[in-house]
């Protein structure tokens, strides 16, 4: 650096805004932290080293100090206890001193030493029988300190050595009483004799016992005995470890017991009953077990622990026994005796079921039959997830599970103890003990539905409880006060502000639905059981309104689409479930008691209806992926039938000119050439050729005459709709043996149809495409479809109900059976039943076996059912299969699912009411000379109005092929309907013509009569003899 002139040092700046000396002091600092750190580790290295040196030469001279009381102990007493008299156990001896100061489980030499002073014990007490004076002597009480110390201190090795030697002594650890000579055997003998009830420290000895987790101790002994061979074939003999347990369990704190409560992640309740098959093991300890004081105090343990969140079960044994698993069957298996007690209060019940229910709701799902998993598919909650391993449980332990949770005596049981007061009301009503036994079983019950086989638990909830009745009865108290019990605690998932009809709603519904299978005609509407029509109206009431009010003015979720629901999901967003579960089975009970109004009215229509539905309603529910049209798919009915038909209406149109435009091409069309004698083959054999795509597209039809030569006339509409209506006609006529009717003149697929038709089955999808054509391009075709048949389109079953319609005299058969009150076996029925078509007898078993199964009083509505199921399902479920593949190539299941079955009659032939004719009139055209105020037309609207309402059915069928009116009046006839002038001149040749009809056009061409009476003479005459088409 060059000399700049200035001898001045000029003083450094760091641009940093930092001095250096700050820099200095900071580092200062932070050395002197880190010394200080460093001086206080060393501190602590050198206060643990002493201690670890202080205890090691602790436990260095207590080893050597045992060695030497040992040496002694041997000297003088023998290696094998031979050199013991009878007053070794006393105060004054020092023989017990010595061996509980230097007995080590581990030691053999120890092991033999305790076997064979218990062996003394057991010989001495058997010799005497007196216990107490072999350990104090002649006074007890002046030496009870010193003597209760040893009695436990002794008990407590017992345990602690069979516990420590366990894996090698796995084959004795589950020994009788008979096998007194195994060393365990002897040990645990030892044991229940210082535990007699008798004895005055022996509520000492369990005390200290269990405050050094006796139970835990007896868990891994068993643990590992299960795992030995003999632990898989036990005996029904009391076993010596179980005679412990007996002894120990009853110390519960209860007078005369002064034991204290011991914690709850160590008592009884965590550490045995959570043993897998635990009853199987230890048969003795259950009766025990079932004792009212004992029970209810444990389980209440339990339940007191859930309220407050604890967890207390152990680690799992293995993922086949998960500990809540092992518990909850034990717990199941045990309840019967407990809730059989004339004593059992509500609290206890209350207690079993929310144990119950707490655990349930951790359990997989139980795996049910086929049978059930078919009819519960259809109930899954539509909520998508991500796929979970689920975990498999051990099958003997689901058995054990599912056996005593859907036994026939624990739910009648349960429900009775707790709608006790409810029921009866015997004692004076109490608002918050019946919420709580409501609460009680509608949580359990849920958790139930989630986890266990349905049908088997919804068939004794339904006919062996008064469930349904009770349950409906709280409803329609709370409805009436407009007061409904909030239960949030006995869900805690659920919040606060939750509907109090949650609960109820989601077990009351399916189980009345249930019911509603079973139940007879008669007794419906009749006896009214087991509800009066009057409670079923209500009934709709408040499941409409807590319906709207889910899905659409207050939903707690956004509505999910999605096909399965687990445990798994339910823990990720148990509300979701909940919510989701009501708004499904009280949709599904509305449908089925729409059903029910629509065989034999008792209600309104309209009352199934919501109240809210508008235009923006209506324009949202067209939507996909809208809460309004989640509405429209899942619960229809509460939209009024005429939106529904616009709704479906458009969505056709709609599908017919996305079509048409996509085609682009105008003369791309699919043209039919139908010969008119055989029009059904022809008809068959072009329209089968056809893809799903063409079958959307137009079709023109040109008719051949019988010789060959092709009709003249361009086919605009009208003679495609002339062919349709002649196609339905001949294709379901019973002639042709496809189907059948029944007595009420309504069709059904023929069960026999494959003896007719070699191609049967091909002819029902051909025909159940021709429906959907019709459908789809709206026209009107008259054919009455038996109801069950129309419930294939939607996918569902039928019951015993719907019988009537097919075979009242067979319905009458078994609704005998079901009410006889005598031996039903002498009846000498078995499970077949007997199929004759077409003067064919055969023989077909309702169940594998069933020639040899006899009818009985317990199987009879097992019989009946099969019977219904037969006859309504499975007898055509191959021709009605095959029809609803075809229709649904043309109209989807989500269009036919906004309809009922007599809707869907509705949308095929169109409505059944009296015909409107002020309206048809408003919406009629006129051509050929004729106008609104012709002479002509006034009398013809005159004489129309006159006829009856049959004929006025013939005029229209006359005219329009149909005998119903379109579905939304005559506005949306296509075409329009038009009424020509047939002669040019009033001459008599002219008025003494018929008039006729072009039904493919909806025309009418009426001469000019000249008077009123004449045009009705003429008219009537014409519509009675069916006069018709003509090309004139």
């Amino acid at each position: 650096m060059f000399f700049s002139g200035d001898p001045s040092t000029r003083k450094r700046v760091d641009l940093g805004g930092r001095s250096t000396k700050e820099g200095d002091a900071r580092k200062l600092l932070e050395q002197t932290r880190m010394e200080r750190n460093r001086r206080l580790l060393q501190k602590q290295q050198n206060a643990a080293a002493l201690k670890i040196q202080k205890f090691f030469r602790g436990r260095r001279s207590v080893a050597i100090e045992r060695s030497k009381v040992r040496r002694e102990f041997c000297e003088t007493y023998g290696d094998n206890c031979q050199n013991v008299d009878r007053h070794c156990f006393e105060p004054g001896s020092s023989f017990l001193r010595q061996l509980l100061f230097f007995f080590k489980a581990q030691n053999s030499g120890d092991f033999v030493i305790l076997v064979e002073t218990c062996r003394l014990l057991k010989s001495f007490a058997h010799s005497n029988g007196d216990i107490l004076s072999r350990f104090s002597g002649l006074n007890y009480s002046a030496e009870h300190n010193l003597v209760d110390f040893r009695v436990k201190k002794l008990a407590f090795t017992c345990i602690e050595a069979i516990n420590q030697n366990r894996d090698r002594l796995r084959d004795q650890l589950l020994v009788t009483i008979e096998e007194a000579g195994t060393s365990t055997a002897i040990l645990m003998e030892a044991m229940s004799l210082l535990l007699n009830p008798k004895l005055p420290w022996v509520c000492k000895t369990v005390s200290y016992l269990q405050t050094r987790n006796i139970f835990k101790l007896v868990r891994e002994i068993v643990i590992t005995a299960k795992e030995s061979p003999r632990g898989q074939t036990m005996t029904g003999n009391i076993l010596s470890l179980e005679r412990v347990l007996i002894l120990v369990v009853p110390h519960v704190g209860r007078e005369p017991c002064c034991c204290p409560v011991v914690d709850p992640r160590w008592s009884f309740s965590s550490m045995i009953l959570t043993i897998p098959l635990l009853w199987h093991l230890f048969p003795n300890l259950k009766v025990v077990f079932a004792n009212p004081i004992l029970s209810q105090h444990y389980i209440h343990q339990m339940a007191f622990c859930i309220q407050k969140d604890t967890h207390v079960l152990p680690i799992d044994t293995s993922t086949e026994f998960p500990g809540y698993a092992c518990l909850l069957g034990n717990t199941l298996e045990t309840a019967n005796v407990v809730l059989s007690q004339p004593d059992c209060s509500l609290d206890m019940a209350v207690d079993i079921a929310s144990v119950a229910t707490f655990l349930l709701e951790r359990l997989p799902p139980v795996k049910s039959s086929e049978k059930e998993s078919r009819q519960s598919s259809s109930e899954e909650d539509d909520m998508l997830i991500d796929d979970i391993p689920e975990l498999v449980l051990n099958k003997t332990l689901e058995q054990q599970i599912t056996t005593n949770a859907i036994d026939s005596r624990f739910l009648l049981q349960l429900t009775n103890v707790l709608f006790h007061q409810v029921s009866l009301g015997t004692q004076p009503y109490d608002e918050d003990k019946e919420a709580q036994a409501i609460g009680t079983a509608s949580s359990f019950l849920y958790a139930a539905f989630n986890t266990l086989p349905l049908e088997r638990i919804m068939t004794v909830l339904a006919y062996r409880t008064e469930l349904v009745v009770v349950l409906w009865n709280y409803m329609k108290r709370c409805h009436e006060n407009q007061k409904w019990s909030s239960m949030p605690n006995l869900l805690a998932y659920l919040p606060g502000d939750a509907p109090g009809w949650l609960l109820p709603l989601v077990v009351f519904c399916p189980v009345y639905k249930h019911m509603l299978m079973i139940v007879d005609n008669e007794e419906f509407y009749e006896r009214e059981k087991p509800l009066s029509l009057q409670d079923i109206r209500l009934l709709i009431i408040i499941l409409k309104q807590a319906l709207w009010q889910l899905l659409w003015v207050n939903p707690l979720t956004q509505p999910s689409t999605g096909k399965s629901v687990s445990n798994n999901f339910s823990k990720k967003n148990p509300v979701a479930l909940i919510q989701n579960r009501v708004g499904v089975v009280v949709a599904e009970l509305l449908s089925q008691l729409q059903d029910w109004n629509n065989r034999q009215q008792f209600t309104s229509s309209s009352d199934f209806q919501a109240d809210t539905v508008n235009e923006y309603f209506i324009s949202q529910a067209i939507a996909e992926g809208t809460r309004a049209n989640y509405i429209l798919m899942h619960a229809p009915f509460l939209i009024p039938f005429t939106s529904r038909v616009k709704i479906f209406t458009t969505q056709l149109a709609t599908a017919r000119e996305s079509h048409d435009h996509g085609s682009q091409a105008i003369f791309a069309r699919n043209r039919f050439r139908i010969r008119r004698d055989h029009i059904l083959e022809d008809a068959y054999n072009q329209m089968s050729a056809l893809s799903e795509d063409d079958l959307r597209g137009s079709i023109r039809v040109t008719f051949v005459n019988e010789l060959g030569v092709e009709e003249a006339g361009i086919d605009g509409g009208g003679i495609f709709k002339d062919f349709m209506e002649k196609i339905t006609r001949a294709a379901f006529d019973v002639q042709y043996g496809l189907f059948k009717e029944t007595v009420d003149h309504m069709l059904y697929p023929n069960p026999g149809s494959g003896m007719v038709h070699d191609q049967h089955l091909q002819f029902f999808h051909f025909l159940g495409t021709l429906l959907a054509k019709a459908m789809f391009e709206g026209i009107l075709v008259d054919i009455p479809f038996a109801t069950f048949f129309l419930s294939k389109l939607k996918h569902k079953y039928n019951y015993l109900n719907d019988l009537p319609s097919l075979d009242p005299e067979l319905y009458k058969h078994l609704i005998f059976l079901k009410r006889y009150k005598g031996n039903i076996a002498e009846l000498e029925l078995y499970f077949v039943i007997l199929n004759n078509e077409y003067g064919e007898r055969t023989e077909e078993e309702l169940l594998p076996g069933g020639k040899d199964m006899r009818v009985t009083n317990e199987n009879v509505i097992t019989f009946i059912h099969l019977v219904s199921n037969h006859r309504l399902n499975f007898q055509i479920r191959q021709q009605s299969s095959h029809f609803l593949r075809g229709f649904q190539q043309l109209i989807p299941k989500e269009c036919i699912d906004m309809f009922n079955e007599h809707e869907l009659q509705v949308l095929i032939s169109g409505s059944a009411d009296s015909l409107d004719i002020d309206d048809l009139r408003q919406n009629t055209n006129y051509t050929g000379g004729y106008n609104a105020g012709h002479y002509v037309i006034d009398m013809f609207w005159e004489v129309l109005k006159s006829f009856s309402t049959e004929n006025q059915k013939k005029f229209l069928k006359f005219v329009t092929g149909c005998s119903r009116g379109p579905l939304l009046g005559f506005k949306y006839l296509e075409p329009a309907f038009c009424i020509q002038r047939a002669a040019g001149s009033a001459s008599n040749e002219a008025v003494d013509r018929l008039p006729t009809s072009a039904t493919c056009m909806n025309l009418l061409k009426l001469p000019p009569y000249q008077s009123k009476e004449q045009l009705e003479s003429k008219l009537m005459y014409a519509i009675s003899a069916e006069a018709g088409f003509d090309l004139s």
